[in-house]
């Protein structure tokens, strides 16, 4: 995915949005949403009911659980879906577990128009766009000590016990940016890319001791953090803004090597069975004064024109203290991640947590 000059972008102003829902009279329908945890927020929920008459059931999840519970299905279970953009394309053609969008019904207007064409090309195959953008953000570190300003910090002797990562694929591709390799250039050569994750997995294991534990708990990571058992962590910066509110001694900083950047897109399943519902989703979330309140809720941004007169200014304080120019232009966005390079990350990871 290209770079975008995205703090300019999200500060334009293009004009009043015209954007509304479609009038619907689907009273007592039901919207399944499988999605990441506090991206819906209630009150959103209950907006969306009352004007449309459908509920909305959510079942939060990740991308591993995602891809996972649509392949168990055959793309059944559910009506949307929100997983990483990078995730899309590959298992849309490898499981057939996603379903095209039709463009024709989603407000395309809304959206900040480099974000929506960058997107439509990650989630395109065979002229086929196969996800709608909506959230986006980096991966980056959350720090107490000024010692800590890259992956590689992590190992250092000074801080063995009291630093914690996720055992996900992110970490392998931070840990080689950090090592000055770059993984992205080598997703057309599997061979180049085995090879660099190879070299960040056993840079992970030589420093395993350092790590209290692997974090797969949010809450309990947040608590280590807070209460200094923990010095630094990889983290989302909505995590690591929320400390910082809390506590100014804490901050998330984008890595001397670089952030890493994602977007959250909606998919349709490809057995999903209330396309009209997710379509209308999807246009109300994308609604400006919605897109802002679910940001500012998530804590994190959206490709959404004019979101961010709806947002807490704090937000863009804390942005902009943590992304000079040279760290915004520095961040590595995912590209769509080929078939196959996923089971790969997965036996090394593997490799990781059996290490001593």
């Amino acid at each position: 995915m290209k770079k975008f000059p995205l703090l300019s972008l999200r500060l334009s102003c293009v004009g009043l949005l015209l954007t509304c829902l479609p009038t619907l009279s689907m009273a007592n329908d039901k919207l399944r949403i499988l999605t990441w945890a506090d991206y819906v927020p209630k009150d959103v929920a209950a907006q969306f009911t009352k004007e449309t008459g459908i509920t909305v059931e959510l079942t939060l999840s990740n991308n591993e659980e995602m891809i996972s519970k649509l392949r168990a299905t055959g793309g059944a279970g559910f009506d949307l879906v929100q997983p990483s953009q990078d995730r899309i394309a590959a298992p849309a053609v490898e499981f057939g577990i996603y379903k095209a969008i039709d463009l024709s019904k989603i407000n395309t207007a809304n959206f900040i128009p480099e974000m929506w064409e960058s997107s439509k090309q990650v989630t395109t195959v065979n002229g086929k766009t196969y996800g709608v953008p909506f959230y986006w953000g980096t991966d980056g570190l959350v720090v107490a000590s000024a010692d800590i300003a890259d992956y590689s910090d992590l190992c250092k002797p000074a801080v063995r016990g009291k630093v914690a990562i996720r055992l996900k694929r992110p970490s392998l591709i931070a840990m080689a940016f950090s090592m000055g390799l770059d993984p992205f250039k080598a997703y057309a050569t599997p061979k180049l890319y085995e090879q660099i994750m190879q070299q960040a997995g056993d840079k992970l294991i030589a420093c395993k001791k350092n790590y209290k534990y692997f974090w797969e708990s949010k809450d309990q990571l947040l608590n280590d953090l807070r209460t200094g058992e923990l010095v630094a962590a990889q983290m989302w910066d909505s995590g690591g803004w929320k400390l910082n509110s809390e506590n100014p001694h804490l901050k998330f900083i984008a890595p001397r090597s670089g952030a890493l950047g994602w977007i959250d897109a909606y998919a349709l399943p490809a057995k999903g069975k209330n396309d009209t519902a997710a379509y209308a989703w999807i246009n109300f979330v994308t609604r400006p004064e919605i897109a802002g309140r679910m940001a500012t809720s998530a804590r994190t941004f959206t490709v959404i024109k004019q979101a961010e007169k709806f947002m807490a200014p704090k937000m863009q304080q804390q942005f902009q203290e943590t992304f000079s120019a040279a760290a915004l232009k520095n961040i590595h966005w995912y590209p769509a991640i080929p078939a196959g390079l996923e089971e790969l990350d997965g036996k090394i990871l593997d490799k990781i947590k059996a290490a001593p």
